[in-house]
């Protein structure tokens, strides 16, 4: 059977280690704050180091329908799992 969208193919199974990780978190005086709680913070995994840096680089950039002045309210911070990427 022929699929309709490529786009809709499944990638493959997610890989069982991913130690490499941002935390997202909101800045002081974000008003998201007052909704989500001062100690919000967001994990996102990755199961290599290249893969982390590249998804930062593009989460952290100035988006182009950005307003001049505008900047990423979010903050974003290496993490890592190192148990996990030395391999114990």
């Amino acid at each position: 059977m022929s699929i309709a969208n490529e786009h809709n193919l499944h990638l493959g199974p997610e890989p069982a280690v991913r130690p490499f990780g941002i935390r997202v978190k909101l800045r002081t005086g974000d008003p998201f704050r007052l909704l989500l709680g001062g100690d919000w913070q967001q994990f996102h995994w990755f199961p290599s180091g290249r893969e982390r840096d590249a998804a930062l680089a593009d989460m952290s950039r100035r988006h182009e329908y950005s307003r001049i002045g505008d900047e990423p309210a979010m903050l974003f911070e290496k993490v890592e799992r190192l148990a996990e990427s030395r391999g114990r």
